[in-house]
């Protein structure tokens, strides 16, 4: 039987942060694994180091242990530029917010994700624009856009690349339930093109969409 590499595992992740004199351990020995094609939801309370999980894994910050791997790739313990080099390359990165630049219509915003990763094809810009439903927004300013358009347009930006990974942090926590379910299936035709999915979640309907789920809890892994 072949063995399936995963798309992203970390490994026995800490990440430590300084409060005055306390020191708050925000990851405690946390480790995940996300498979080709398969959607893993973390999910627990606010506080409970979601968003500082999904932090490290995208290489966004750096765990103070522990190892992050990105398509057998190391992404811990490099550079800035070298992080960076790799996360335009393997990952897309999905928040509610700070995904597109300001002064950048929708398709130049791809066009610059592209060319972080050293590419300019516009051909999948084109096809990623009609699949989130955006072929007559091409133009449009981020601010000239609906909320439930900046996410579909982000979500193009985060597909940029054909990513190995798609790290999506609470994507759809302020949509209506429609459009959150226009971005879910998204998502899910993502990972049926093979690319891991990882979601940190308040939402049930995020949740029930996942292949498996990650509860997290004072910063460690609960069953």
């Amino acid at each position: 039987m072949a063995v399936t590499t995963p798309a992203l595992e970390a490994v026995t992740l800490y990440r430590f942060f300084h409060a005055g004199h306390d020191e708050v351990l925000a990851l405690r020995g946390v480790s995940l694994e996300a498979a080709p094609g398969e959607v893993v939801a973390v999910v627990g309370p606010s506080g409970s180091g979601k968003s500082t999980l999904l932090a490290c894994l995208s290489g966004v910050d750096e765990p103070d242990g522990g190892q992050v791997r990105v398509a057998g790739h190391v992404l811990t313990r490099r550079g800035e530029a070298r992080r960076a080099q790799l996360r335009a390359r393997y990952i897309g990165v999905l928040f509610q917010s700070d995904n597109l630049v300001g002064h950048l219509g929708v398709t130049e915003n791809v066009r610059l994700a592209q060319r972080l990763a050293g590419r300019d094809d516009e051909a999948r810009r084109v096809a990623l624009l009609e699949s989130v439903g955006l072929a007559g927004r091409a133009a449009a300013l981020p601010s000239q856009l609906s909320g439930g358009e900046a996410v579909r347009a982000a979500l193009a930006v985060a597909l940029a690349n054909d990513p190995a990974v798609v790290v999506a942090d609470e994507p759809t926590g302020e949509l209506d339930s429609s459009t959150e379910q226009t971005v879910l299936e998204l998502l899910l035709a993502q990972a049926g093109s093979g690319t891991a999915v990882v979601i940190a979640t308040h939402s049930d309907a995020v949740a029930s969409i996942a292949d498996r789920t990650v509860r997290l809890e004072d910063g460690k892994v609960r069953a």
